[in-house]
């Protein structure tokens, strides 16, 4: 197929969340969807329908109430995981089956343990499964840059005939460099005779650093799909980044005469919305989203940048979102300036929630003498856990007493699931692990603590502490945010989101994740 619209394959809610420590509630999950919605991504990956029976209801919930984007589940090729696939989409306006299997002798010796001849009936045979549910089925040969060039051609030609509309070339293991990539890709479109018949796609892994590199250069090589994560989260180091992907095509419109269909304006809040939810901090010198992606310190930088931005800046920070401007609210200011800062950063409020979100404000006001951009984000990700835990424990009050020569004990009052009100005292090592302590003995999780994190919103000693909290439980991960100008609230807030994390996932979910491309 030829045509200048690259399309964009979000897989964030599937190999995004496989990386370790990434787990996500369907609540979350939802709301990462609905924001790559407005995003305006093509496809979304919402998850692997058959590796548990959360994110078999995470796709359905999302297929239900995401109506723009391709609602996409990936299915291993069995029937059991085609047919499932096939129920969670069911209810989308526009569905997709990703059917996948090994394709390398690696693979196939090591993993799956079956020889090419049997592999390449049940690609086939899936697809064929695939395609009687829905008209668009993508299908993936695993670990497609380690396998053999004849055997790849061949796969992909007899998949094609048993139906599938897109053939995606994974680089699994983040092994390929660009130019053998690109080349991969050349001999594909010459060596498949039947490849107008299906959009060629790919999905690179970033273990050498070059997932990005490689999914542009296979674009220039005739590629009109590429499958990406926001942040470039997932397993190990993670698959190609959507927004470095995104602004590569848009930023170099002369060398791809391309385009996508991405709202670009949405990258820095999608950014932030992830992050926030799977724990994941943006490192400050990431491309297009990071903190200091669009300052300059040097000298010569900023004289350049004062009589023309365009000397030192090859993107216009208000084009992926990064807010223009640095209004600063204080306790004076009122719903509507509130309301409209909002809006301006992304966050449309109905009247009950904004006036929730206001009183929130005006406590961190009294407080703050300002409140900044990053504070209201931050006010925004600390007032959406509050809601998704409202059907959980609710932090109520904390109090601590510390000091060098006393021991460190703390008191928690919590709001449990009926509303009734809970509380207990214990002592730690520090502040922090009294709280801990103190929580643990009310809400009943089991779990280790294996990460502590405290990073300042802002400058200051005023500044807006964000704690990140990753504990273990069950033998998986599940990390914690919260925030507060009070580092030690702030930490337990970030436990109690931890644990309630553990509680909903672990509730809705019996089984582990899959794996795939």
């Amino acid at each position: 197929m030829t045509e200048n619209r690259v399309l964009i394959f979000d897989t964030t809610l599937r190999d995004g969340e496989q990386a370790a420590g990434a787990s996500m509630t369907i609540e979350e999950k939802l709301a990462v969807a609905q924001q790559l919605e407005r995003l305006k991504v093509d496809v979304i990956e919402a998850g692997f329908a058959a590796s548990s029976p959360g994110d078999f209801q995470a796709i359905r919930t999302i297929a239900e109430r995401v109506r723009g984007p391709i609602i996409c589940s990936l299915a291993r090729a069995n029937p059991n995981d085609v047919d499932q696939a096939a129920e969670a989409v069911k209810p989308a306006a526009s569905s997709r089956i990703h059917v996948f299997i090994s394709s390398s002798d690696v693979h196939l010796m090591h993993q799956l343990r079956k020889g090419r001849e049997e592999v390449m009936d049940m690609a086939v045979s899936m697809v064929k499964r695939a395609k009687r549910y829905v008209e668009d089925v993508e299908f993936s040969p695993m670990d497609a840059t380690r396998t053999l060039p004849e055997y790849l051609y061949a796969m992909l030609t007899a998949t094609i005939d048993a139906g599938a509309t897109t053939v995606n070339i994974p680089d699994t293991v983040g092994y390929a460099i660009p130019e053998e990539f690109a080349q991969l890709i050349r001999n594909i479109f010459e060596n498949v005779p039947n490849i107008h018949k299906a959009r060629v796609s790919v999905h690179c892994h970033n273990d050498l650093g070059l997932s990005v590199s490689n999914s542009l250069a296979a674009v220039k090589a005739g590629v009109r799909q590429v499958e990406v994560c926001v942040n470039g989260i997932g397993e190990r180091a993670g698959n190609a980044s959507l927004e470095e992907v995104v602004m590569g095509i848009h930023t170099r419109r002369d060398f791809f005469e391309l385009h996508t269909g991405v709202e670009t304006t949405q990258l820095y809040r999608t950014s932030r919305l992830v992050s926030e939810i799977t724990g994941f901090l943006v490192q400050p010198n990431k491309a297009v989203v990071g903190a200091n992606a669009f300052r300059h310190a040097s000298g010569i930088h900023q004289d350049g940048l004062l009589k023309e931005r365009t000397t030192f800046e090859i993107m216009n920070p208000t084009s992926v979102g990064v807010p223009g401007s640095a209004i600063v609210l204080g306790k004076l200011s009122g719903r509507a300036g509130l309301r409209a800062r909002l809006e301006e950063l992304g966050f449309h409020l109905s009247q009950e929630h904004l006036n929730q979100t206001f009183q929130a404000f005006k406590d961190l006001a009294d407080k703050k003498r300002e409140v900044t951009d990053r504070d209201l984000e931050a006010l925004m990700a600390e007032q959406r856990r509050t809601v998704s835990e409202a059907q959980t424990y609710r932090l109520d009050q904390v109090q601590v007493s510390c000091g060098d020569h006393i021991i460190p004990t703390a008191t928690v009052r919590i709001i449990g699931p009926n509303e009734e009100v809970l509380g207990d005292t214990a002592t730690g090592t520090g502040p922090v692990d009294a709280v801990c302590n103190a929580i643990s003995r009310v809400v009943p999780v089991p779990n280790k603590l294996v990460e502590f994190s405290v990073q300042s919103i802002t400058e200051g000693l005023d500044a807006v502490g964000d704690v990140t909290i990753r504990i273990q439980s069950g033998g998986k991960s599940y990390v914690g945010r919260g925030v507060s100008t009070d580092i030690i609230v702030a930490s337990a807030r970030a436990y109690m989101n931890a644990l309630n994390r553990v509680l909903a996932i672990t509730g809705a979910q019996a089984a582990g994740k899959g794996t795939g491309s």
